[in-house]
Parts: structure tokens; sequence; C-alpha cells
């Protein structure tokens, strides 16, 4: 029994305004050209399908083209995650079974395996604790509690199975121990967050969405990490799905690599150097997050790198001396200083640049003002 676990498509995302559907795109041929290479018996998708609960024109089309590709060649299996809208995303689920597409959105059919093969295959869609814990009575209002409740279904299903069935969930959470990215929306405000990897005991394979990098929490509990990156902290990550084989007595795991629409990198340094120095040819063709450490912010900077790095996306400044200045209070720094060149610190640090003598006079007429009110209160 093969199976391929991806998730997080985040299928609409952008990417600090640069469109992500032609990369999108070119995953899912990706992924249909796998499951034909590797034979895979069914894909799982372990939640956010879309970035968005309402997700745009293009992004459905594209997940309407994707599922009937693959359902071309293999079985699916789909969850709703937490950017998923899951009454939209299940829409026509009934249908969709008889295509070999199953979406697993409703919290009735928690326990409900799709069979494939020899395996009992359990869709949990993400669960927001505060919705779902009156409707299963539960005592606490946390993720553990809601996802425990879940597991303790699908167990009861699975132990009337025949005993040589393998089980495997697919589930959308944060396990304790998991590393998260800048790019994942936090879900703590539905209670604590975090769920630990025993509620998944006794489980062949736990497929996990929700982390955008691939991890192997253990042997049998992994996340596939998102087909993109989406933010520059996952500027390290290796992006693909896992390929799972389920044999007796255990499984075996590769990961496939995906394919990397364009490299990310940060970078940090004075402009000038910036833009001559041979050491940063590599990154001409990255997306970029550019940190300049000049003393003062120069003048059009972004305009001025991006003739060397035409995908730089994200400018930052951090001058060289403002670790020294950081180090000093507040108080510190203002202690003993006229009140106009505080209010110049102010106006540099918004402009780029210092005060022009009319904006000094400007403020010095400010300052006048508040006084003269004070003295006639």
């Amino acid at each position: 029994m093969r199976i391929l676990h991806t998730s997080d498509w985040h299928l609409g995302r952008s990417f600090h305004r640069e469109d992500l559907l032609s990369a999108q795109a070119g995953f899912v041929d990706h992924l249909v050209e796998t499951v034909q290479a590797e034979r895979v018996d069914c894909v799982l998708i372990s939640g956010d399908v879309y970035d968005r609960a309402l997700p745009a024109v293009d992004a459905v089309r594209l997940c309407n083209a994707a599922l009937e590709r693959l359902a071309a060649h293999t079985r699916v299996v789909l969850i709703a995650g937490n950017h998923d809208s899951a009454h939209r995303l299940g829409f026509g689920s009934a249908l969709m079974d008889e295509a070999g597409v199953h979406l697993r959105t409703d919290l009735a059919r928690v326990g409900e395996p799709v069979l494939v093969g020899d395996a009992a295959i359990y869709g949990v869609p993400y669960l927001e604790p505060e919705l779902v814990r009156h409707d299963w009575e539960l005592p606490e209002r946390s993720h553990a509690a809601v996802l425990a409740e879940a597991m303790r279904r699908v167990r009861a299903d699975a132990a009337e199975r025949g005993p040589g069935t393998r089980s495997v969930v697919l589930a959308h959470a944060f396990v304790t121990g998991g590393e998260a990215s800048d790019s994942e929306r936090d879900i703590s405000v539905g209670g604590a967050s975090n769920v630990p990897a025993g509620v998944f005991d006794g489980i062949d394979y736990a497929a996990l969405g929700h982390l955008h990098g691939r991890q192997r929490m253990t042997e049998r509990i992994r996340y596939s990490g998102s087909p993109i990156a989406y933010s520059f902290s996952e500027e390290h990550h290796t992006k693909g799905s896992w390929l799972i084989d389920l044999r007796e007595g255990g499984i075996g795991a590769e990961f496939v690599e995906a394919p990397v629409p364009r490299r990310l990198a940060r970078v940090a340094g004075r402009l000038d150097d910036l833009l001559t120095s041979a050491e940063h040819d590599r990154h001409e063709d990255h997306w970029l997050q550019i940190t300049l450490t000049d003393p003062d912010r120069p003048a059009a900077a972004m305009e001025r790198l991006r003739r060397r790095f035409p995908h730089a996306l994200v400018l930052g400044f951090r001058p060289e001396n403002e670790r020294a200045a950081s180090a000093r209070t507040w108080s510190e720094r203002v202690t003993g200083r006229p009140e106009i060149d505080i209010a110049g610190d102010f106006v540099a640090e918004v402009t780029g640049g210092p005060a022009s003598p009319a904006e000094r006079d400007l403020l010095r007429e400010a300052f006048q003002s508040c006084r003269h009110k004070e003295a006639m209160a």
C-alpha cells in the first residue's frame, strides 16, 4: 500500500505581492507526475487547501483541476485546515466520494474511514475547540482534548476492522515539539494549541498538516510541510511530499522534492557593498529580503537595489550603530538633550533624513504652542 502525503497548499496565496498561482500549478503538475511514476494508491492532503475561507476564483479553478487529474490515477483523501471553510470545501462531498475524491470536513464523519486496499484512512479535519466541545461534551477547551476525542472515535472504529487492516490518520494540528515558521496562522485562539504526539499512539501512520516545514515527529508521525515557501523564514526548507509505503511491521518513507519556483535568501550589508560585491552574484535571481546596515538611510534604496536584484521584495534598515544605541534605555538617550533634537530624531527615523530648517521651525512653533497652553491652563 503506497500513499503520498502532502498538505498546506494555500492555493491563492501570494508572497509579498508576488502571484504564486503559476508556481502552485507547477506543483500540481509535479504531484500528478509523481502519482503516475510511483504508482501511488492514495494521495493524502492534510488541510489548508486554500489560503482563505473565501478563495479566489482562480484558486478554486486550480483546485478543481488538481482533483480531477489526481482522480484519474488514484484515490484522494482531503481534510479541511484552519484556513479553509469546512462547509464550502466539503460541498458535494457525497457525490465526490463516488469519483474517488473523499472530502472529510464534517465533524459528524470523524471516525468514518475511507477504505483503500488494506488501509482504513481516517480524515480528522481541523477542529476549533470552542465550536466542537459543546457538541462532544468535552470537559475542557483545548486542541488536545478535541483531538483526543476524535482519536477515541477513530480507535473505536479501527478496533472493529480485521487484524490485517492498517490505520492511517490525516490531522491538522500543532504537535508538541514541532518547529513553526513565520507563515502559519496561530491557532491558539481556540484554546491551548499544542497536542502531544501520544494522541496518535497505535496508528500506523499520521499524516499531519499545519506546520510548513517537513518534519519527522516519530517514524510514524510526520508533517509534509507546504509545497512552496510562504515566508523568508523558510529559506532553508526542502519542499515536497512524503511517499509512504505501509509495510508489515512498519513503514518505508521517502521524501519527494517539489520543484522550486524561485530560491529565497535574506541578505544584509551596506548598500554600496550589496550593489558591487561579487559575493551576491548568486542572489541576483532570488526573491530577497534585504536589510541595509548603512549608518544613515540611503535615498531611493529599493530602486537602486532592484537594478541588480530585480526580485528584491522586502527592504529593512538596521544601522550598524543601532545595537550600541539600543543598549541604552530611553531615558538615558534623551536625558539632557533639547526637545527639538529629540523631535528631530523622530523626523529622521520616519523620513530617512534630518529635519530641514523649515521643519525644525515648525517643531519649535509646536513646542512653544504647547508651553503657552500649559501656562494658560
